[in-house]
């Protein structure tokens, strides 16, 4: 079986108030993309992996590469303005041999690798799958501050990556968005509108998203743990 993972890495992290993009930020003296990219190197059915950049941030990125001595299956590309364009960038590096395509945050460095080979499994399988968790807390549906319904919590789940899905479906996906002009906030939102389902596995809690300065002490922790 043969899958390819894109890791978007082409954002400014403007949440985060660094100077620095925050996929280049360090925990453990390690940039937190090379934490990313190691679950993704110790997944066997991984087979190539694609990081869609700003153009300015491939030559430090290049030399990263080589610091990190990160095998040659990474390729990097310049990304686009919006994340479903970094991704799509991405997706036209990859063979049409391949048979699923995986979509990871390259700032969810925590990911277990059995996780990954779930969702690739279910996608193979069935032809799209997402990682996600339960919503624990009351969810309200709110118009200019003014609560309208309160949803039921049992039906709604808190997405993660990464997302998988069959090659053929993915470009289905992204064809159908470019012909409508639509940008998604995920890629599964992308399949999910043309019909197909998409099948989720519970996620995890460590598999947390680093996006603000607050983020940063709990990976500092995560990230210590897994030095040991």
């Amino acid at each position: 079986m043969k899958a390819a993972a894109i890791i978007p890495a082409a954002g400014m992290g403007t949440r985060m108030r660094s100077a620095s993009p925050k996929q280049f930020l360090t925990l453990q003296g390690t940039p937190i993309v090379v934490h990313t990219l190691r679950k993704f190197l110790r997944c066997e059915e991984i087979q190539k992996i694609v990081v869609p950049l700003r153009k300015a941030d491939i030559p430090f990125f290049e030399t990263l590469l080589e610091q990190e001595k990160i095998p040659p299956l990474v390729e990097l590309v310049v990304g686009g303005v919006h994340r479903q364009d970094s991704v799509f960038c991405g997706f036209k590096q990859i063979g049409e041999d391949t048979e699923v395509v995986v979509v990871h945050d390259a700032v969810r460095p925590f990911v277990d690798v059995e996780l990954i080979r779930s969702v690739i499994r279910v996608a193979l399988e069935k032809g799209g799958a997402i990682l996600a968790l339960p919503c624990v807390d009351t969810v309200k549906q709110i118009e200019r501050n003014i609560i309208e319904a309160t949803l039921a919590r049992d039906k709604i789940v808190l997405a993660q990556t990464p997302q998988a899905f069959r090659y053929g479906i993915l470009r289905e996906g992204f064809e159908k968005a470019r012909q409508d002009h639509f940008y998604a906030t995920d890629e599964s939102c992308l399949v999910e509108r043309l019909g197909y389902e998409v099948n989720v596995i519970r996620g995890s809690e460590r598999n947390i998203k680093i996006t603000k300065p607050g983020d940063l002490p709990l990976a500092e922790l995560y990230a210590q743990q897994e030095r040991f």
